[in-house]
Protein backbone atom coordinates (compact mmCIF):
# COMPACT_ATOMS: atom_id res chain seq x y z
CA UNK A 1 0.00 0.00 0.00
CA UNK A 2 1.17 3.25 -0.79
CA UNK A 3 1.26 5.93 1.89
CA UNK A 4 2.34 9.01 0.25
CA UNK A 5 -0.11 12.47 0.52
CA UNK A 6 1.01 15.45 -0.74
CA UNK A 7 -0.59 18.50 1.58
CA UNK A 8 -1.93 21.24 -0.47
CA UNK A 9 -3.18 23.64 1.85
CA UNK A 10 -2.47 24.61 5.21
CA UNK A 11 -3.92 22.27 7.92
CA UNK A 12 -6.64 24.18 9.58
CA UNK A 13 -10.00 22.12 10.78
CA UNK A 14 -9.72 20.34 7.12
CA UNK A 15 -7.23 20.27 4.49
CA UNK A 16 -6.90 19.80 0.81
CA UNK A 17 -4.54 16.72 0.11
CA UNK A 18 -3.39 14.87 -2.99
CA UNK A 19 -3.55 11.25 -2.93
CA UNK A 20 -0.53 10.67 -5.01
CA UNK A 21 -2.53 7.39 -6.71
CA UNK A 22 -5.43 9.58 -7.44
CA UNK A 23 -6.34 12.28 -10.25
CA UNK A 24 -8.09 15.01 -7.94
CA UNK A 25 -7.44 16.28 -4.65
CA UNK A 26 -9.67 15.63 -1.68
CA UNK A 27 -10.52 17.22 1.69
CA UNK A 28 -9.51 15.57 5.12
CA UNK A 29 -11.28 17.00 8.10
CA UNK A 30 -10.28 16.23 11.33
CA UNK A 31 -12.01 14.29 13.94
CA UNK A 32 -13.92 16.99 15.83
CA UNK A 33 -14.88 18.57 12.58
CA UNK A 34 -16.72 15.63 11.25
CA UNK A 35 -18.35 14.65 14.74
CA UNK A 36 -19.55 18.54 14.63
CA UNK A 37 -20.71 18.41 11.20
CA UNK A 38 -22.01 14.94 12.06
CA UNK A 39 -24.05 16.09 14.73
CA UNK A 40 -25.64 19.03 13.07
CA UNK A 41 -26.70 16.77 10.19
CA UNK A 42 -28.57 14.81 13.08
CA UNK A 43 -30.26 17.79 14.58
CA UNK A 44 -31.38 19.29 11.25
CA UNK A 45 -33.53 15.53 10.97
CA UNK A 46 -34.63 16.36 14.29
CA UNK A 47 -36.10 19.58 13.55
CA UNK A 48 -37.51 17.95 9.96
CA UNK A 49 -39.45 15.55 12.00
CA UNK A 50 -40.38 18.34 14.54
CA UNK A 51 -41.58 20.00 11.74
CA UNK A 52 -39.32 23.15 13.12
CA UNK A 53 -38.68 24.68 9.80
CA UNK A 54 -37.54 27.96 10.62
CA UNK A 55 -35.00 26.60 12.72
CA UNK A 56 -34.25 24.18 10.23
CA UNK A 57 -33.80 26.94 7.87
CA UNK A 58 -31.53 28.51 10.21
CA UNK A 59 -29.22 25.56 11.15
CA UNK A 60 -29.60 24.33 7.44
CA UNK A 61 -27.84 27.91 6.02
CA UNK A 62 -25.15 27.80 8.62
CA UNK A 63 -24.12 23.92 7.68
CA UNK A 64 -24.09 25.29 3.55
CA UNK A 65 -22.13 28.47 4.33
CA UNK A 66 -19.94 26.32 6.41
CA UNK A 67 -19.21 23.68 3.53
CA UNK A 68 -19.34 26.13 0.51
CA UNK A 69 -16.27 27.55 2.22
CA UNK A 70 -14.63 24.27 2.25
CA UNK A 71 -15.43 24.24 -1.09
CA UNK A 72 -14.06 27.46 -2.33
CA UNK A 73 -11.08 26.83 -0.53
CA UNK A 74 -11.01 23.48 -2.51
CA UNK A 75 -11.27 25.38 -5.68
CA UNK A 76 -8.54 27.79 -4.87
CA UNK A 77 -6.18 25.03 -3.88
CA UNK A 78 -6.91 23.05 -7.24
CA UNK A 79 -6.76 26.44 -9.37
CA UNK A 80 -3.19 27.43 -7.72
CA UNK A 81 -2.18 24.00 -8.41
CA UNK A 82 -2.98 23.97 -11.94
CA UNK A 83 -5.52 20.64 -11.17
CA UNK A 84 -8.55 20.71 -12.97
CA UNK A 85 -11.88 20.51 -10.85
CA UNK A 86 -13.36 16.76 -11.18
CA UNK A 87 -16.72 18.54 -11.51
CA UNK A 88 -17.85 21.46 -14.17
CA UNK A 89 -17.80 24.92 -12.53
Amino acid sequence: MNENVKLLSKPTNFAVVQLLERKYPGVVFQGDSLHSLVKKLQRLQLLLNSNCIEDLNIELGEICEDMAAVLTDYESVCREQKIALPYPK
